[in-house]
């Protein structure tokens, strides 16, 4: 999920007809703070993905923003409150951050959010009175065979007493073969939210090799960690990450970047109240 933050999406160079543009593409901004462009979203029972694009997202309104970003969470009929509460932790860091720094200004930047939809979600007894919180544990397989998905693209991997016995080199290869046959040519959000695939004969060409342009800021290599990695320990099952991306309106200044702190907040707000709920 791709989300712009701040109350201002044009930079204090932009001319007034550009101001304008920016204003009308999404009047709510100033107000709400932060703008949804758009999530792709996993469902295990279908095996396929949910795409909203930047017209859902300008479609929500102060009343709807929470049950449009809760969509984002939703797989296969259950809200993802654990991903919810790994994704609230990290924008708070962002968070602090920003109120501990007065020397840059963001405009049109946003946050990309990322979670591994096909690991299951741990068992969770709620009690509404108490709002108390027990995981339940989980038990490790005994098939000796762990799958997982990855753009409709099933893994697999022999396991033995939760460790991998399949070489490091040999999974990376794997590994990149399968993000460079589902990642195109474009910035990575953009393909990661439109589930855009290579043209297959390019996909067999130097499967064991990233080309230099697929490292747009390192992003191959954070979603690989997210969406990708074999853990040892498969307890720890949920796979979440939070990145700052899109950073071509970026400003010196002389006092903290209120208009994304406040994005910040609001948005930290709606998380708290989808993991409340």
């Amino acid at each position: 999920m791709d989300v712009k933050i701040g109350q201002k999406s044009y930079d204090p160079h932009a001319s007034a007809e550009k101001i304008q543009q920016q204003i009308s593409k999404y009047p709510l901004m100033e107000e709400i703070g932060f703008l949804v462009l758009g999530m792709r979203v996993y469902h295990t029972d279908s095996d396929g993905f949910e795409i909203h694009n930047q017209h859902y997202g300008r479609s929500l309104t102060k009343d709807t923003i929470k049950h449009g970003l809760s969509k984002f969470f939703n797989n296969s009929g259950y809200v993802r409150k654990d991903v919810v509460s790994a994704c609230l932790q990290k924008v708070q860091e962002i968070l602090q951050w920003f109120e501990n720094q007065d020397t840059l200004h963001f405009y049109a930047s946003s946050l990309l959010f990322v979670y591994d939809g096909s690991s299951p979600q741990p068992a969770i007894a709620v009690d509404r009175k108490l709002h108390e919180k027990k995981v339940a544990s989980t038990e490790l397989p005994t098939d000796d065979e762990v799958t997982e998905c990855n753009n409709n693209i099933r893994l697999s991997s022999t396991m033995e007493n939760g460790k991998n016995d399949e070489p490091v080199e040999k999974k990376r290869s794997r590994i990149y073969a399968v993000t460079k046959k589902t990642c195109p040519k474009r910035l990575h959000s953009e393909a990661f939210l439109e589930g855009e695939i290579l043209d297959e004969d390019k996909t067999r060409k130097n499967q064991n090799h990233v080309p230099q342009e697929h490292l747009n800021g390192n992003l191959l290599i954070k979603l690989e960690n997210v969406l990708c990695q074999v853990s040892a320990d498969l307890g720890d099952s949920t796979q979440v990450d939070v990145r700052m991306i899109d950073f071509a309106h970026v400003f010196p200044s002389e006092g903290k970047d209120l208009g994304y702190i406040y994005g910040l907040k609001n948005l930290v707000s709606v998380l708290q109240s989808i993991l409340d709920e």
